[in-house]
């Protein structure tokens, strides 16, 4: 799984909580939670449908499916070959 910074730091994301507790009440957040997950759940289920059926689509015109695993390929021939040739130069933090 990719981890995307959010460019917040903790101190922002606490006084994000304290705003939210101030405004809905420690009693409504998990309910609102809740909602915003199954709101999530059922976004994740339909686009995996509409995914679905496009591949299924795609197999019955016969058309190359496996094109994501050739792009993926050269991907990491490329990162190997910078990988290669920056071995040397890397920077430790």
């Amino acid at each position: 799984m990719n981890i995307i910074p959010l460019f917040i730091s903790g101190a922002e994301i606490a006084f994000i909580l304290f705003i939210l507790v101030m405004v809905f009440g420690a009693d409504k957040i998990p309910d609102i939670a809740r909602g915003m997950g199954k709101g999530m759940k059922m976004l994740r289920n339909a686009s995996n449908d509409i995914k679905s059926e496009i591949q299924k689509s795609a197999e019955k015109q016969g058309i190359d499916t496996d094109i994501s695993k050739d792009v993926r390929g050269e991907i990491d021939k490329v990162k190997e070959d910078i990988d290669e040739i920056t071995g040397s130069v890397k920077r430790r933090f």
